[in-house]
Parts: C-alpha cells; sequence; structure tokens
C-alpha cells in the first residue's frame, strides 16, 4: 500500500481561543485533488502553512510525503494568489520560475547552471509560456503571471502541490486556465493537490473531493456529498441553498456562505 502524499491524523489548530478545526484525518493519495473551501478565517491558508512547516498543530500529526512536516520540504510545490508586480521591478518571467529551483544548486558550476536551466525549461513548458518567458513580468497580464507561478511551484518536481487561492483576481478564461493546468499536472505527473479556492465552479469537474471548513467543523467527502444544502445548512447553521445550474453550483444563504463560495444573497 502506497505511503499517502498527505496524512493528517487528529490535527487540531486554534489562535487563543477559538479552536480553527479539531479531530481532523485526512489522507491525501498521489495524483488526488483536494479543493479545500470555507469562509475567511476558517483555516485554510493556515492548513497550507501547517503542511509547509510554517505552524505546527495544537494536537495530532501531519507529514507530508512520508515525513513529519518541515520548512523546505522539496516535496512540495506552492502556488500563491495572484499579486501585482511592482512597476520598475527588473524581473522576467524565466527568473521568477527560477526562484523555485533548489538554492544549494545555483552557481556550482557549468553542470549545476546547465540542470538549472533545464528544470526551468521544463517547467515553462508545462504551462505553456514558452512565447512570453523571456518577457518582464511587469509587461505580462494577470493570467500569463500566474502560469508562471505554477511554472515556479513545478519547478522541483514535487509530489505535492499546495495552491493558495491561485485563481484570485482572474477572469474566467484564466481561471480556467491556470485550474486545468494543475489537474494536467496531477494527472501525467501523480501529484498531489490541494486547492484551496473561493471559487468552486472552474474546479468542480476537476476534484476528487472537497474539505469544507465552517467555524470549527468541517466535513470531507466527494462535490457530489459535500455541496449539498444538507450539508451546507447544517455546517453554517442556517439555511443554504445549492443549486445546480448548466454544471455550475449556485449557493443561496446569507453571510459566510456567500463569501465563501461567491453565492447570491437570499431575500
Amino acid at each position: 500500500m502506497r505511503t499517502p502524499a498527505v496524512r493528517l491524523r487528529g490535527a487540531r489548530l486554534s489562535f487563543g481561543e477559538r479552536v480553527l478545526w479539531d479531530g481532523l484525518n485526512l489522507d491525501i493519495a498521489a495524483g488526488e485533488f483536494v479543493a479545500v473551501l470555507g469562509p475567511n478565517g476558517s483555516g485554510k491558508t493556515s492548513l497550507l502553512r501547517m503542511l509547509l512547516g510554517q505552524i505546527a498543530p495544537d494536537a495530532g500529526s501531519v507529514e507530508v510525503a512520508g515525513a513529519a512536516a518541515r520548512v523546505g520540504n522539496p516535496d512540495i510545490g506552492y502556488v500563491p494568489q495572484q499579486k501585482t508586480i511592482d512597476a520598475g521591478v527588473q524581473l522576467r518571467g524565466v527568473d521568477l520560475v527560477g526562484l523555485g529551483v533548489d538554492g544549494h544548486r545555483w552557481g556550482l558550476g557549468l553542470r549545476g547552471r546547465k540542470e538549472r536551466r533545464r528544470k526551468v525549461a521544463d517547467a515553462v513548458a508545462q504551462v505553456g509560456a514558452e512565447r512570453f518567458a523571456r518577457a518582464p513580468l511587469e509587461a505580462l497580464s494577470g493570467g500569463e503571471q500566474q502560469r508562471l507561478r505554477v511554472a515556479q511551484a513545478l519547478v522541483g518536481d514535487p509530489r505535492v502541490l499546495l495552491c493558495d487561492e491561485p485563481l484570485l483576481s482572474l477572469d474566467l478564461a484564466n481561471q480556467r486556465l491556470v485550474a486545468e493546468l494543475i489537474d494536467r499536472r496531477r494527472r501525467t505527473h501523480d501529484t498531489a493537490v490541494l486547492f484551496v479556492t473561493h471559487e468552486i465552479n472552474p474546479v468542480l469537474p476537476l476534484v476528487d473531493r472537497v474539505l469544507y471548513l465552517v467555524d470549527g467543523e468541517f466535513r470531507i467527502g466527494t462535490p457530489d456529498e459535500v455541496m449539498t444544502s444538507e450539508v451546507l445548512s447544517e455546517l453554517y447553521r442556517t439555511r443554504v441553498d445549492v443549486l445546480r445550474v448548466r454544471d455550475r453550483l449556485v449557493v443561496v444563504g446569507t453571510g459566510d456562505a456567500i463569501d465563501a463560495l461567491g453565492g447570491e444573497a437570499a431575500s
């Protein structure tokens, strides 16, 4: 039996007196795509930080690729939110991707430089960014920049890909493109994906399971099991309706449910 790419057992995390989640048991298999949903402050990004070794659980265990979570784990690739590049920053796309190469490999003779260039070129090709990879970042669109951030996460050939709101601020076409790039990577390289998002519809056809976090509670299951009126109403402790319209989910509710999924306010 293969070791899970990610394993949490009895994981608990709190800030002060507030418990974000407790008793979280989760195995993510190699090649599995898991979406992490929930309102702001529910611990989605904190979960990624825990897997990155930046914070420790209050209780339980957290493993990545069969070992305890730690900072600088080369088995992890990280895709951040799309961010505006400051004007005047002299950085090309290939330079950004190259930042994902292990620092101790830089400058170690001709062989090391050739290997670095090969890794960068391969990652750029995986996201189809050859056409604009040598352009200044400030000249690129948000979607092009985000494709290069995905390449940066892939340059170390990770076993686990952690994505923190990678679709934020992108238009629908680029949301689909970035989501499909990540999905193709997990299918071709058996990379496990943990994907934090407020935009469920671009990844809905792609995800295997959903982890939904709300106010100290959570549910884990397939989208059909979790994304229902009954489950979300129970989690939010108020009426939430989930409608399927042309293969898209429309969430109708109040408060945090709307913030979490960009749904419609109940009248």
